[in-house]
């Protein structure tokens, strides 16, 4: 089996797909499929191209059409390798390299899988919407109606996908993590509540901030620690927010990748996501794979945290949000670490790669050869 898979581009790590498609592609290949990845340069693998078999394409530089990743060069590297291909899988939307992925496979009748990877929600298609109306209009709605399989990486995803009207068939199967070999660390006295992700306008960092200034001075010991890489300039709004608001125990610390985000998780006592909308969110897998119990809103389809006791799923409202942080912080270090154990065994248990995987290689078989329907698929 053959598989192509696509993604406009790596490079961003803080991004979702930028780990979880390479990872995705590498996983596959250890289990004997036949897989390259297709995407712009440049490029942010760490291990270098051999082991996700990544083929990188330069864009053209077109003044104020940068952003959409022209780049013919690509359309004809993905012709060249459909002709040998079975799947051609393509994760995104509304990019150039999405659109080449459908075409490629429409032409050379290759089965074409998408992941929308969260570009469906209400808040996504609101967000530039009259660029995405274009878009959509022009061939991005074509290329769903024309998809043989749809993979989402939450219930909610799916339910994105059939309130838009796409009737193929949707595997629900989750993004893998990487757990963490490490312990946490030693309480010291100091306890960091953790925000880390893009600081997006989505993200809900203005809640978080407007919630903190009610806690911070209740609880001495906590401090707020604000990570993630600056994304459309709300960075600079966001501190000014916290001047504004006259935050004392905020610290933004900016992009933090590979040793150094696995060190801020280990050392921090609580998570925290106050978003608008996510089809996964892998900062909180992250979190719960490293220990850390986590507060996430219902924009993010994390539910079962409550099932397995390891953090709260709350509506996001700066007042809801002030009273689940009011009795998280409270809370002795030993009760919030059993919460995290409790969230990295789940983790373990639900998100390996070896695990998601085999569920991606069964699918593309099931479109493939027919046969017993796999569980998370539906039709």
């Amino acid at each position: 089996m053959k598989v192509i898979q696509v993604v406009s581009g790596i490079h961003n790590q803080a991004a979702g797909p930028s780990y979880t498609v390479p990872q995705l592609c590498k996983t596959l290949r250890q289990r004997n499929c036949q897989v390259e990845l297709h995407t712009l340069e440049p490029l942010a693998v760490p291990d270098g191209r051999n082991d996700y078999n990544i083929q990188a394409y330069r864009r053209v530089e077109v003044p104020l059409l940068n952003r959409f990743g022209i780049s013919p060069e690509m359309m004809s590297g993905l012709d060249r390798a459909a002709g040998s291909a079975d799947i051609i899988h393509n994760h995104g939307l509304w990019l150039m390299p999405n659109m080449y992925a459908y075409r490629i496979a429409y032409k050379r009748r290759v089965h074409f899988v998408v992941s929308p990877r969260g570009m469906l929600s209400a808040w996504a298609l609101n967000h530039s919407k009259w660029q995405k109306r274009l878009v959509w209009f022009w061939k991005q709605k074509q290329a769903l109606e024309r998809a043989a399989c749809f993979h989402a990486t939450a219930e909610c995803e799916l339910e994105e996908i059939r309130d838009l009207g796409f009737s193929a068939p949707v595997a629900v199967i989750p993004n893998g993590i990487d757990l963490s070999s490490e312990m946490r660390r030693p309480p010291s006295g100091k306890r960091r509540l953790l925000f880390l992700a893009r600081i997006h306008k989505k993200k809900g960092v203005d809640i978080l901030l407007n919630a903190w200034r009610y806690l911070e001075n209740r609880y001495p010991n906590w401090e707020l620690t604000i990570a993630g890489p600056d994304d459309g300039g709300y960075l600079s709004d966001m501190k000014q927010l916290a001047s504004a608001l006259q935050l004392g125990k905020v610290e933004f610390v900016g992009p933090i990748y590979g040793k150094q985000k696995e060190n801020l998780l280990l050392s921090s006592d609580l998570y925290v996501l106050p978003t608008h909308s996510e089809n996964f969110g892998m900062t909180v897998a992250e979190a719960l794979a490293h220990g850390v119990p986590v507060i996430v809103t219902k924009g993010a389809p994390w539910q079962r945290v409550e099932d397995y006791r390891c953090g709260w799923w709350i509506d996001l409202s700066e007042e809801t949000l002030i009273t689940c942080l009011d009795n998280a912080l409270a809370m002795e270090d030993q009760e919030l670490r059993s919460m995290g154990d409790r969230g990295k065994t789940w983790m373990l248990q639900q998100f390996s790669w070896s695990s998601v995987a085999e569920k991606m290689e069964r699918t593309y078989s099931w479109l493939l050869e027919g046969g017993e329907l796999p569980a998370w698929i539906d039709l």
